[in-house]
């Protein structure tokens, strides 16, 4: 009898740690109950069909990563025509796993539209600071290390034109130790007298029609001064975007490993940007002969989401992009210095995007096997479409697996996702948020409630948690690259500041080790020093201070 009951318990044991890794849809649990408005449900305007994005902070720095959710408002509530209802909403994340609003504590509650957030220190106090692009003037929040942030745009000088701005990046591009800013424009919409205008979708008439038709609205790069301030130096720098281009999502990315950040422009019907930093403080345009501006068939893009990882750990930062419906996703692999190629098909990740409307995308270590795989969240612009068509305004998200031989394969039913309720996703950002050493997810569904999606079973493969702090570079050490390397396998981040779509994820980097117990770990910081800390053991957080090397391990912060 006791040998029968051993051999269950083995069999048991066998079972959990071979059982596959699945998603869990947590929203109702976790408290996130309150909806993302996008003007209308019937989107007459353009305005009313791009939704907003989310940011993860550890914003009271008690270890755990808190949420912020952009929201927009409606038409009628910009003219003057409605009270204002709506706000964005800062969530702390409690020990149970439940999230409490204290957006109005915070003082963070947003003003008229918002679209997108980025999430980071940028006045190298060694607390993380908000700021939300929207339509009309931005707003920059900077916390004051007491649970709460107060309003410092207009110190700052970061408001902007009032404009349609989009996906916001930090990065410091000048190696100055301070986070510089760069904001896209998207398009010039009057929101005082909004033209109502109907196009032909496949047959199918339409509203919300755009971009084309429309003007675009200006870039901006903003250089932090080091002093609580900005100054705008986008035509300086050689990043002007004279043509109006639409502007959708900005990073912060070295690209060609020269150690300077480079910065790429995802533009909607338009070809992207890709500025090359000249390490002078002015950057010189790259796109085409990058081979970044269009897709494999020489086309533009209707480029909305950015996922920027190396998803085949070579060393070189890879990008994905999310486009229209009947267009394929597109998946470009960095050659080496800078220079990328088209694999979407051969990797397996054209054919399967082509049925779907994608904005925010993401790499990320899902099951801990030391190889980027990839996600997409998906949703239609058109109501209209919704039995006429054979396409569906709501759309099912996508999870990618990274095969670890150049190919992913679609396992969004393996993992439980097929079985969560279609939206018309928009914004989405990763992070670990119970600390259990798996990556989470947090989708924004416009007009709905957002999706929080727990990882069940990532963590039965080993992982790294690195948390940077920098001294020489910025605080937060936004553009260091970590290399992770164990007796069998090597893989690489970098941390970034905005991504995704009108998003920014997760800021410590996590490292998915499979089966290795044992990592050394190597730091290349902004300016280009190095540190290397070896014989690190897996299943814990590292936090290390430029200069100093390994200096505490832990969930919480620095000492």
């Amino acid at each position: 009898m006791i040998s029968l009951f051993r051999h269950l318990l083995l069999l048991l044991a066998f079972a959990q740690a071979s059982a596959p890794v699945r998603f869990v849809d947590i929203t109702t649990k976790a408290n996130l109950k309150d909806i993302i408005v996008s003007g209308g449900l019937k989107k007459r305007f353009v305005l009313e069909v791009n939704g907003s994005g989310s940011c993860w902070l550890d914003y009271d720095a008690d270890g755990r990563m808190d949420l912020y959710l952009v929201n927009g408002a409606t038409v009628e509530q910009l003219q003057g025509k409605q009270p204002p209802s709506t706000t964005n909403h800062l969530y702390r994340n409690n020990p149970d796993g439940s999230f409490t609003d204290v957006t109005q504590i915070a003082g963070v509650p947003g003003k008229g539209w918002g679209f997108g957030c980025v999430a980071a220190d940028y006045d190298n106090d060694g607390h993380t600071d908000l700021f939300v692009s929207n339509f009309g003037h931005n707003l920059l929040y900077r916390n004051r290390g007491d649970g709460s942030f107060t309003d410092s745009t207009a110190k700052a000088g970061l408001a902007g034109d009032p404009i349609w701005h989009a996906g916001a990046t930090f990065g410091d591009y000048n190696l100055d130790g301070h986070l510089d800013l760069f904001v896209p424009g998207y398009l010039d919409f009057n929101i005082a007298r909004p033209e109502l205008r109907s196009c032909e979708y496949r047959g199918l008439k339409v509203n919300a029609c755009g971009p084309l038709g429309y003007a675009g609205a200006p870039d901006s790069l903003y250089r932090n001064n080091g002093d609580g301030t900005f100054s705008n130096v986008t035509t300086s720098a050689g990043v002007a975007d004279n043509k109006l281009l639409f502007g959708f999502q900005a990073v912060f990315e070295d690209f060609d490993n020269d150690g300077w950040p480079d910065l790429f422009v995802a533009n909607d019907s338009h070809p992207n940007l890709l500025y090359k930093n000249n390490r002078d403080g002015t950057f010189t345009e790259l796109g085409v002969p990058a081979g970044v501006a269009y897709n494999a068939d020489g086309k533009e893009m209707s480029s909305m989401g950015v996922a920027v990882g190396d998803y085949n750990n070579d060393g070189n930062t890879d990008l994905f992009i999310t486009t229209f419906a009947n267009d394929n996703y597109v998946l470009l692999q960095n050659e080496g210095a800078g220079l990328f190629t088209d694999v979407s098909f051969p990797a397996g990740v054209g054919e399967p995007t082509i049925p779907y409307l994608g904005w925010a995308s993401f790499f990320l270590d899902y099951d801990n096997d030391g190889f980027l795989d990839l996600l997409c969240a998906n949703g239609h612009v058109y109501p209209e479409v919704d039995g006429v068509l054979r396409e569906s305004y709501r759309q099912p998200l996508q999870l990618f697996q990274n095969l670890r031989n150049g190919r992913f394969r679609d396992v969004s039913r393996d993992t439980g996702l097929t079985a969560f309720a279609k939206q018309s996703a928009r914004g989405g950002s990763f992070a670990d948020i119970d600390n259990d050493g798996d990556l989470d997810f947090v989708v924004s569904n416009i007009d709905s409630l957002p999706t929080l999606a727990e990882n069940r079973g990532g963590n039965q493969q080993n992982w790294l948690r690195i948390v940077l702090q920098g001294q020489t570079c910025n605080r937060m050490a936004v553009g260091a690259k970590v290399k992770v390397t164990t007796p069998n396998t090597v893989s690489y981040n970098r941390l970034r500041a905005g991504e995704s779509y009108l998003s920014s994820a997760d800021p410590r980097l996590h490292f998915g080790l499979g089966k290795e117990s044992t990592v050394t770990v190597e730091v290349q910081w902004p300016g280009g020093k190095t540190e290397v800390i070896p014989n690190l053991p897996a299943n814990q957080t590292v936090f290390i201070r430029q200069g100093q090397g390994k200096v505490a391990t832990g969930i919480k912060k620095i000492p």
